[in-house]
């Protein structure tokens, strides 16, 4: 924790990250180890969470609690399938496909919900950061390590695969 302290001159910056860490360090562990099934992957993923939270800390609004929670799980589920990658010595984009995503809870019948949870991990990631947490293409581009072209691809591509599933989902009724 001292060592991130030390990272941030502002003291203001430094008591918005510490809150951060505080609130979050154990939600981000979890999907850390969820996705790499290791314990000390996992501390490296989270640890490199914080660093890359705190070169965007100015991004990081704390009254938006769910933008909040989003930005963290986002960083920590990259820096978790960076690990994979690095583990493996060769990018692979169909890790991205494969890769254990954030879960998304539904309650009741609703479609829409069931036809996310089904989306594969990245594309379900560049919806909710787009259209729940309110996320700019730009700032989805920077969190996910991706130009905004690819990103805009990549939230086209979501989109049209959300399509389907919800066609799907209409038609097993």
């Amino acid at each position: 924790m001292l060592i991130y302290l030390q990272m941030i001159e502002d003291e203001g910056d430094r008591s918005k990250f510490l809150r951060i860490y505080n609130t979050y360090r154990n939600m981000m562990y979890g999907i850390a180890v969820k996705i790499l099934e290791n314990e000390q992957d996992a501390e490296d993923a989270v640890h490199q969470a914080f660093l890359a939270i705190i070169e965007h800390l100015d991004d990081v609004k704390e009254e938006d609690v769910s933008r909040t929670k989003a930005f963290t799980a986002v960083i920590t589920e990259r820096k978790a399938i960076d690990i994979i990658r690095a583990r493996a010595k060769f990018v692979d984009t169909h890790l991205e496909d494969t890769a254990g995503g954030i879960e998304v809870a539904y309650e009741g019948e609703n479609d829409l919900a069931r036809a996310m949870a089904r989306l594969n991990p990245r594309y379900r990631e560049a919806l909710l950061l787009r259209y729940d947490s309110g996320y700019s293409t730009k700032e989805i581009a920077r969190m996910m390590g991706l130009s905004r072209g690819t990103a805009q691809k990549l939230i086209w591509r979501a989109k049209e695969a959300l399509r389907k599933e919800l066609e799907k989902e209409g038609q097993d009724e």
